[in-house]
């Protein structure tokens, strides 16, 4: 995986008086939007400021289960399948003990033997990316010569803590998958997580952020489909196991998974994978488990949602965490 590492501990900015202007336009009182900045500060002492990159899992899987084996002019022909992983740290595996714990050396791996391809694997994510950097991964993969039959992306949280627009985050995905597709790439997109079982980020901050993500989701998902994709709703699907275990869900940090929340993670992805590559079955799909967003619509977290959705001060946590 190449890329900068993260540089996403941000500081408070200086707070001036139009800031002031807009809370008062979005229906909340001075009071309410230093809540959000002091829970944002705490936060940050909280969740420990990460400056490493995820483990390396790139290289070749083999049906037998060996795997990765370093690519290399003699053995780059094996490879029957390529897979390439694209987004942010969660597509990375920050948080992973090593390389074949990361979600795409799983799916790798898992691909390799339950179809029988060599499958070589390229990770492409970079710590701390937003959408808007999905372009330049597909780029570098381009460079790079390797076009991948099997495509799968993983972005979200961070467009919602660098509060990027909804529409425009989920647009910048779609376009994404229409251009993996233009190339004859098969494409999955893990659309954005819950940001809500995060309960290092305190309360009503982290119910505005799981409300934004859980709509980001949404419209991630209708994008996706109509770019040609598949969308899987990873907040649906691991929120549960997330509040049950978080203590072995999450990594140290508390905000990035672990290794058991990888795997997971796979799991939930692989079927989608296996029906993209056309090999699935006759069997159907288990239809996932819907979480609504009006668990915590309450008025009072959508007057705060406003707040972050148009006061560019008020700061998130670390700006970006994924």
């Amino acid at each position: 995986m190449s890329g900068p590492r993260p540089t996403d501990h941000h500081l408070l900015r200086d707070i001036g008086a139009t800031v002031a202007a807009t809370s008062a336009a979005a229906g909340v009182t001075w009071g309410s939007y230093n809540l959000l900045v002091w829970q944002a500060q705490k936060a940050r002492t909280v969740i420990p400021h990460r400056t490493d990159n995820a483990p390396d899992g790139d290289g070749l899987y083999r049906p037998d289960g060996t795997g990765p084996i370093r690519v290399t002019r003699a053995n780059a022909a094996d490879a029957t399948l390529h897979l390439a992983v694209f987004g942010d740290s969660t597509a990375a595996g920050l948080g992973a003990d090593t390389g074949v714990q990361t979600p795409g050396a799983l799916l790798a791996h898992r691909i390799a033997v339950e179809t029988g391809n060599v499958v070589r694997y390229s990770n492409k994510a970079i710590v701390g990316a937003t959408s808007k950097g999905l372009d330049s991964q597909i780029d570098a993969m381009l460079i790079a010569g390797h076009r991948p039959d099997i495509a799968v992306i993983l972005i979200g949280a961070n467009d919602v803590t660098a509060r990027n627009g909804i529409r425009s985050s989920a647009v910048r995905v779609g376009k994404a998958v229409d251009r993996l597709r233009t190339i004859g790439a098969q494409v999955v997109v893990g659309t954005c997580p819950d940001m809500g079982v995060i309960t290092a980020v305190p309360q009503p901050l982290r119910s505005v952020l799981r409300l934004w993500g859980l709509r980001l989701a949404a419209s991630q998902k209708s994008a996706v489909v109509a770019a040609g994709g598949r969308a899987v709703p990873m907040a649906d699907l691991l929120s549960e196991e997330f509040r049950e275990a978080p203590d072995r869900m999450f990594s140290f940090d508390r905000y990035h998974p672990s290794n058991a929340g990888y795997e997971l993670a796979a799991d939930i992805l692989m079927p989608e994978v296996l029906v993209a590559l056309g090999e699935w079955g006759p069997e159907p799909l288990p239809e996932p488990p819907e979480i609504s967003p009006s668990v915590d619509n309450s008025k009072f977290t959508e007057r705060l949602l406003r707040v972050v959705r148009t006061v560019r001060h008020v700061p998130m946590p670390h700006g970006r965490l994924g």
